[in-house]
Formats: C-alpha cells, sequence, structure tokens
C-alpha cells in the first residue's frame, strides 16, 4: 500500500550513531521520486534541525531543515496553539531558547511574570532554577509546566546515561505538587500532530516508521497514523506483542518500496 506521506523515526530507523542503515537512502530517495513527502520524527531537543540536515546530507539523504520535526518544534506549535502570548521559563539548552525566542516568545526567570514553565534536557540545571520553577509553579500560582520529552535519561553507547527532560520534570513535581500539562515528546501523539500540522493529508493516509515499539510505534497508533516497526535498532522481532501484531515489521527499510 503507499501512503499520502512517511514520517521516519531517525537514530536506529535512518541512521545508527554515525553510520547510515542499510536500506534508508535508497527508501527516502524512492519514496521523495515518486512525490510522497517525507517527514523525520525526534525527540531530541539538544540539536537544531538545521544540524539533523546537515548530518542526513553527510550521510547521503540531502534534508531540509523544514522536512525535520523535533520536540522543541513541536513546543513551540503547541505553545502557538493554545498559549500564543505566554512569557516562558525555558529549563533547557540553547536550542531551545532560540526556538522560543526565533518564534516570538518572551523568555524571562521573573516568576512573577512567566506563564509557562518549559522543562527540557539540560546539563546545566540548577537550584536557582528550580527556585525560579518552584515560585513560577507555586508561590505565585500563575504558571503551568510542560515538557519537551519525558524521557528520564538519555542512554549513551557502553551503558552510561545522563539525566533527561523527565528527571528534571520529577524534581518540580515533587517540590511543588504541580503536574506536568503537556509533553511533546514521544509518545506522546503531539510530535506527530506537529508533524502532520506541516502537511495537508489525514492521518490514517499516512505511514510512522520507527525502531521501537512504547515510543514509535505507540505515539503513531495513538495519533491515528498506521506503524512500521523495522528491526534495525532497539526491537527484535521476539518483542513484538499481541498489542502490536497488527502493526507493519520490516527487516529493512527498502521493504516499504518493494
Amino acid at each position: 500500500m503507499l501512503y499520502d506521506a512517511y514520517f521516519f523515526d531517525l537514530d536506529g530507523t535512518i541512521f545508527l550513531g554515525d553510520e547510515l542503515l542499510p536500506g534508508a537512502q535508497e527508501t527516502v530517495l524512492a519514496l521523495r521520486a515518486s512525490g510522497k513527502p517525507v517527514r523525520f520524527i525526534s525527540n531530541n531537543a539538544t540539536g537544531t534541525v538545521a544540524q539533523y540536515a546537515a548530518k542526513l546530507a553527510r550521510l547521503g539523504i540531502e534534508t531540509r531543515p523544514s522536512e525535520i520535526i523535533t520536540s522543541l518544534q513541536t513546543t513551540v506549535w503547541w505553545l502557538r496553539l493554545n498559549h500564543p502570548t505566554a512569557t516562558v521559563f525555558p529549563i533547557g539548552e540553547g536550542p531551545l531558547h532560540q526556538v522560543l525566542a526565533d518564534a516570538g516568545f518572551k523568555l524571562s526567570d521573573d516568576p512573577q511574570e512567566i506563564d509557562v514553565v518549559v522543562v527540557s534536557y539540560d546539563r546545566t540545571f540548577t537550584y536557582a532554577k528550580l527556585q525560579i520553577a518552584y515560585d513560577a509553579l507555586r508561590y505565585y500560582h500563575r504558571a503551568i509546566m510542560i515538557q519537551t520529552n519525558p524521557d528520564v535519561f538519555c542512554p549513551y553507547p557502553g551503558g552510561r546515561g545522563e539525566p533527561d527532560a523527565g528527571a528534571l520534570t520529577a524534581a518540580i513535581e515533587a517540590c511543588t505538587g504541580v503536574k506536568c500539562q503537556a509533553n511533546m515528546g514521544k509518545p506522546s501523539p503531539l510530535l506527530l500532530h506537529a508533524a502532520l500540522a506541516t502537511l495537508d493529508f489525514e492521518p490514517q493516509r499516512c505511514l510512522m516508521t520507527g525502531d521501537r515499539l512504547a515510543t514509535d510505534v505507540r505515539m503513531a497508533l495513538d495519533a491515528g497514523l498506521d506503524a512500521a516497526v523495522v528491526f534495525t535498532g532497539e526491537t527484535t522481532p521476539a518483542d513484538v506483542t499481541p498489542e502490536y501484531a497488527g502493526v507493519l515489521q520490516l527487516d529493512s527499510l527498502s521493504q516499504l518500496i518493494r
């Protein structure tokens, strides 16, 4: 079956680390040649779409930044839709601050004027930032909290990891008693809703392909898309439970064009 548009996870689906996966280039180029839009999806809130586009180009898949949707773009899309005039306190690294500023949002660390606390991966997280979030959310009772992604840690090769947005969100929730109102990353369907907003197709006519059942596939199903799991990353055929028995199963992305 040919779909109107194709969405792909990146790490474990298109590439693994700095290596392009077999069949990825062939598949993307063939879909584009047949006139099918392709979008790349990522939870990562530390890289810009320009950086992802440059990496894909380096690996042999020329890509426009507009064809990449990360949790950062989803955050901007959600804020514009729900809180277009919000003053935002970003707990995150440079790309988060930049994308919010570029979108025209006022950034502030004054708890008395913060409307939305945005929590992300932040290797510069401090007690001072925790205090600002506490004051905005609990003391002044004026802000809400959202997160770019729910991951509690970011895995690294060799088994080591680093605390991610979910861990920082949990710390803020623990001291404020305020729950995170919205999650922009997988498995939340909001990430795909933001991607679909760049196209004019019905979800049921689109396919999302990724290497993880609990994130990529779950997100697709909850967003109303058909889903495919490719066994080039985290998932193996033995991992496919009855819950996902109807999902298209691929040994290689090239099966999508065969």
